[in-house]
């Protein structure tokens, strides 16, 4: 088939969405589709046969386009719309796959051409916008029949998620395809285990270990005010946080200083996919303390695969694929974390259960065998959708 992919973030960069995406090219590419993609100015090119980059020009003031709702994400995506749009008039696609909120562009060039889409949910956008600008509450009803109409128009709707395809069956999705992410852990190359050996010093302590961005939404706060009520009640651990733009770093640097847990808490910075495995080598411990969201972090799976112990909050980002077999999984409040920290911090063996438990889930259900499964059952369903044959 021959397909228009509208990707509207920075592409390609080593974050969520845009390595979901990557996944899914390389799945299409190997399928034999056509695939042209629209995305931002910026980002790292990649190359799968079958596959083009096209960018978008640079808006005004839209530098380091950050992940999640943002001012600079709209000024790309109305740069975006004329362009989509002149593309889809001049080539004769089959399909419009769209992801996040570039399914209202999809929605009017179907409108105009005549073109179905297909809704790649990474997350409820209505939801999101208005956890993360509360001004702009009052709106979240209009915001979701906006979503819902996106929802009930599309040829089908791939959503990463079971609480994202319970609200995507809850607005009338003709079609769910569940497209969960899944673990990018690759074997660790002795370079990058001599790198992280420098970062991480030797002791005896058990290491808690993040890994990911710091917006506000993945609760760096109250990580790192669990870990502190943790020391303070005579805990004996690290802290291990790897990610982060260097203003959040350092945001949180001065927080890990006011709480007096700088001496126990090491910020490694922007690390590479490809020392993932490295990093989790020296972990104990792997912590998720997300607060807000209904999307399943991305590296979950990761986590899970490397086979060392989960700690995440009970909450339904994280208990739609995490349960208490594989994880711990708490009360997202400073008293309860730390409490949980407590537990993993004096207690190998329940470690080494959680872990060698999670490492059997990520094998039996998260790998990229059944990724490229789904992602041509899919495929196989559009095409004869819209062309009457696999």
């Amino acid at each position: 088939m021959n397909i228009l992919f509208l990707a509207p973030h920075p592409f390609y960069q080593e974050r969520g969405t845009p390595i979901a995406v990557n996944l899914l090219l390389q799945a299409l590419s190997k399928q034999g589709h056509k695939v042209d993609v629209m995305t931002y100015h910026e980002g790292t090119d990649v190359t799968h046969p079958g596959v083009t980059l096209h960018r978008i020009r640079r808006p005004v003031f839209a530098r380091n386009v950050p992940p999640g709702p943002s001012v600079k994400k709209i000024l790309c995506d109305l740069v975006m719309l004329p362009m989509a749009l002149k593309m889809a008039r001049q080539n004769h696609y089959d399909l419009v796959h769209a992801v996040e909120e570039s399914v209202y562009i999809a929605m009017l060039i179907k409108r105009r051409l005549g073109i179905p889409y297909l809704y790649d949910m990474d997350s409820s956008l209505a939801r999101q916008i208005a956890e993360k600008f509360g001004f702009l509450k009052f709106m979240l009803p209009l915001m979701t029949r906006t979503e819902g109409a996106a929802i009930k128009r599309a040829l089908g709707v791939v959503p990463v998620c079971d609480a994202l395809a319970d609200i995507a069956r809850g607005d009338g999705a003709r079609k769910i395809f569940l497209l969960r992410d899944i673990s990018l852990l690759k074997p660790a190359s002795s370079a990058d285990h001599e790198t992280v050996k420098k970062l991480i010093p030797e002791n005896n302590r058990p290491r808690f270990m993040y890994l990911g961005n710091l917006e506000v939404y993945q609760g760096a706060d109250l990580m790192l005010e669990s870990f502190a009520r943790f020391i303070q009640a005579g805990g004996n651990a690290d802290l291990i946080i790897a990610g982060g733009k260097d203003a959040d770093v350092q945001r949180y640097q001065q927080k890990a200083v006011t709480l007096g847990i700088n001496a126990q808490t090491r910020f490694l910075g922007h690390q590479p996919v490809s020392r993932m495995s490295a990093l989790f080598e020296f972990a104990d411990v792997l912590v998720s303390p997300r607060i807000k969201g209904n999307n399943t972090p991305m590296k979950i799976y990761s986590y899970l695969a490397s086979g060392k112990a989960i700690l995440a909050t009970a909450l339904p980002t994280h208990t739609q694929v995490l349960t208490q077999e594989v994880a711990i999984l708490s009360p997202a409040t400073v008293e309860s974390f730390a409490g949980a920290m407590a537990k993993l911090a004096s207690n190998k063996p329940l470690r080494d259960q959680l872990g060698q438990s999670a490492r059997a889930l990520a094998q039996r259900s998260y790998s990229e065998e059944s990724f490229r499964k789904t992602a041509q059952e899919l495929y196989d369903w559009v095409n004869t959708e819209i062309h009457g044959h696999a």
